[in-house]
């Protein structure tokens, strides 16, 4: 088979795949509540008997200790749950008011499902990035075709699994493969694309989706602050900020970049970080069972590229056989460095000294995207208020870390070039919903105020524009 014949037979399985789901949306079946119900039940079903598989994909796939393993999975639970709860009402027709003008009648606005929707994962969350989008396009009435990475061929393999046993392709299905199944994928027209993963590839996909108009989901990343100011309790914000920056050894999206420490207690901070990665992983942190891996050699050489030994406070340490970092701080960072200029997306973790917050919100500015998330340690309530006033970012935590995409009752998405749209809970919902607008007039009398002739009529209107 030759490379066009070979074009042409990709081509023609993903025009297939979306023909036979648009068929299956347009037959109305995914409309009834019952419906939706019963597929998010099916999900249930499936990541509850697949969770030990998952659990082991993630540890093949991402070296993802067990209680990581778990915490994603229980946070796509979550939101399931979240979801099978709230889920009547959010359907319902929502009431809102009339103006003088339409009346008499009465307007409301429904929510209609959009269509066929195209899901594409990340490698960093394989599992719980896939599920919680999938969530949303079902309890929204859609048809999903997903492509999770290539890069997590055992966790992709169980998904499949997954999907293949709980659900017809005529409403989910899942192909598995490299970029060349994306591309082939991404020339065919859908109602909605949600895509999860970096800035570059957002670019292309939202240029494939102009070419249908198709309206895009975009998570992206970017260089995500935090800021430790004079007045923190050090000992929680050591723990919660190591906590968040070297679970999933750095490969998070939201996951602390660099830390601003105020100059009064940067001492004192820096004695108690290297104290608690100490007791967070001992003396040899290669041999902890509670830290994966970097994904692969071309991302473990990036990150190590960003690691200057002369600025190493602790770790450092590398090993390209298995693709380990050990967790690292680096001290007297300067934004000039390598290690400021790119989203460092591994365990390293940049300590950068700060007088005045003033220096903060210049550097954030200076940054190419606003970021994507963003952390303050601080017991007061007015540095707090004016922090949040100062820098524009996606969503965040004060005297925590990435703990906010943990609420299904909160929005997560980014701003400007971390990311578009956001999603999680209601929030998904309605981002693979339709909102029809619908204003319904009485027929028992008709008011003759808007229709020709508008002789003396334009005196009322002159009244009421007040």
């Amino acid at each position: 088979m030759n490379a066009a014949t070979q074009t042409q037979a990709r081509a023609d399985w993903a025009s297939q795949a979306v023909s036979r789901q648009r068929a299956f949306f347009e037959s109305g079946a995914t409309r009834s509540y019952e419906f939706r119900l019963q597929q998010l039940k099916q999900l249930k079903a499936a990541m509850i008997k697949y969770a030990d598989e998952v659990e082991a994909a993630l540890k093949a796939d991402i070296g993802r200790p067990p209680l990581e393993a778990y915490v994603e999975m229980s946070t796509a639970m979550e939101e399931l749950n979240h979801t099978l709860k709230h889920l009547k009402k959010w359907m319902q027709p929502k009431k809102v008011g009339t103006p003088l003008l339409a009346q008499p009648g009465r307007s409301r606005i429904e929510y209609t499902s959009q269509g066929v929707v195209f899901i594409m994962g990340p490698y960093n969350y394989p599992f719980v990035l896939c599920i919680q989008p999938l969530i949303g396009a079902l309890a929204a009435g859609n048809t999903v075709i997903m492509k999770p990475s290539s890069l997590n061929p055992q966790t992709a393999k169980v998904m499949e699994k997954m999907a293949k046993e709980f659900f017809s392709p005529d409403l989910f299905q899942i192909f598995l493969g490299s970029t060349e199944v994306t591309d082939a994928l991404l020339e065919e027209q859908f109602d909605h694309i949600f895509f999860t993963g970096s800035p570059r590839v957002g670019k292309i996909v939202m240029a494939k989706a102009a070419k249908y108009l198709t309206p895009v989901t975009l998570e992206l990343g970017g260089k995500s602050p935090t800021i430790v100011h004079s007045d923190a309790k050090l000992d929680v914000a050591a723990r919660r900020i190591l906590a968040g920056k070297f679970m999933n050894v750095g490969q998070t999206c939201i996951a602390p970049d660099h830390l601003f420490v105020h100059a009064s207690i940067k001492d004192e901070f820096e004695r108690k970080l290297v104290q608690t990665l100490k007791d967070f992983y001992g003396n040899d942190p290669q041999k902890s069972p509670d830290l994966g891996r970097m994904i692969n050699s071309r991302h473990f050489e990036r990150v190590k590229a960003l690691i200057d030994p002369a600025k190493v406070l602790a770790g450092g340490q590398t090993d390209a056989k298995e693709l380990y970092i050990a967790p690292t701080l680096l001290k007297n960072v300067t934004l000039d460095d390598a290690v400021m200029k790119e989203e460092i997306f591994g365990p390293v973790l940049p300590i950068i000294s700060y007088n005045s917050l003033n220096e903060v919100y210049q550097h954030v500015k200076k940054q190419p995207s606003h970021p994507l998330a963003l952390y303050l340690f601080t017991e007061s309530r007015d540095v707090e208020q004016e922090v949040l006033a100062n820098i524009q970012f996606g969503g965040g935590c004060v005297n925590n870390t990435l703990m906010h995409i943990a609420n299904a009752n909160l929005p997560f998405g980014g701003v400007g070039e971390s990311g578009m749209g956001a999603y999680h809970g209601h929030r998904s919902f309605l981002t693979f919903s339709h909102q029809r607008s619908v204003l319904k007039s009485t027929t028992l009398f008709d008011p003759p105020m808007r229709y020709a002739p508008y002789k003396d009529k334009v005196k009322i209107f002159k009244f009421l524009f007040k």
